[in-house]
């Protein structure tokens, strides 16, 4: 997994919790055709582009997708090629995407017909997000506004509503967010300055799914009746690491969004990271667990984590 489980954390806050990441480090991860990951940004690409791939009016991500390009032919030279600027070819997919917005390639006619029947603009970025697992957004830092979001893979967020918005419009939402908003400018201009960051996020829901745009993923309802161990057969520990790029010169900041989803059970394979997880969870505010929509199922978690950490369960 992406996920570090040492960001799972007792007290739980919902804080900004960012760590610097060296020069060095990944932001990218490849994947292809057979991979979750791959397959459902194809098909949210191919049956809602607009409602994953938007941006605020005027804004111009040409100096993103440069710092995007430059990265991924960095970080993964056998997977993308960087040709010039606005042109590049996703290697292991068969095609390539130039400055004019002209598509081309021998790979799979379905890709190929995707990227063509997208305005020119989002070609390279549509490219970009079948070739890597990472979603995309660009914050700028002077006017800490999300100006730009490729997002196929949102959870329970959608796009359009957060798009050209001010990051305390953005996470306005968000159960006990005193700390996130008033560090919201400050961290806007942070991301955006020379340094690289990251930062990690989950949660436990009843959705398998990647794909969580509110106007197409099914709610997370908890069964009613069930046991523990019941309810934990239905369960999917859901994580995000999200890692901050500066876009140079132009005090914005590229923002990837590395989204897993695994059963409960899998995902929890030792038990100390079973009360880890207990703990973080017994910590949440009535606020917090309404939030996620864990209320309903916090005593039967708990039952099943405790256990687990006593090493009482398989």
């Amino acid at each position: 997994m992406a996920f570090d489980f040492a960001a799972v954390s007792a007290p739980f806050r919902m804080q900004p919790g960012l760590r610097r990441v060296g020069p060095h480090a990944r932001h990218l991860t490849p994947h292809g055709p057979g991979t979750r990951s791959f397959d459902e940004k194809l098909g949210v690409l191919q049956h809602w582009p607009t409602e994953a791939l938007v941006a605020a009016p005027g804004f111009d991500a040409a100096r993103a997708l440069e710092t995007l390009s430059a990265q991924a032919a960095l970080e993964h030279p056998a997977v993308w090629r960087r040709h010039a600027a606005g042109d590049a070819e996703a290697l292991l997919l068969g095609w390539r995407v130039r400055g004019d917005g002209v598509v081309s390639g021998d790979g799979s006619a379905a890709i190929g017909a995707l990227l063509r029947a997208l305005p020119a603009e989002w070609r390279l970025a549509a490219l970009a997000c079948l070739a890597f697992v990472e979603d995309l957004a660009v914050i700028d830092g002077t006017t800490a506004r999300i100006p730009w979001i490729a997002a196929c893979l949102p959870s329970h967020w959608a796009p359009a509503d957060k798009v050209g918005r001010h990051f305390a419009e953005v996470h306005a939402p968000v159960a006990d967010n005193q700390t996130l908003l008033a560090a919201g400018e400050h961290l806007a201009r942070l991301v955006s300055g020379e340094e690289r960051w990251e930062r990690f996020v989950w949660t436990v829901t009843t959705c398998p799914t990647l794909q969580m745009h509110p106007a197409h993923a099914a709610p997370s309802l908890w069964p009613e009746a069930d046991d523990p161990q019941a309810l934990a057969s239905h369960a999917h520990f859901r994580t995000e690491r999200q890692t901050f790029l500066p876009v140079r010169g132009a005090g914005q900041a590229l923002f990837t969004i590395h989204v897993e989803s695994r059963p409960l059970a899998e995902a929890v394979a030792t038990r100390e990271q079973a009360h880890a997880l207990h703990d973080a969870i017994a910590s949440m505010s009535d606020a917090v667990l309404a939030y996620r929509g864990l209320a309903p199922a916090r005593g039967r978690l708990l039952q099943w984590l405790a256990a687990r950490a006593d090493g009482r369960t398989a």
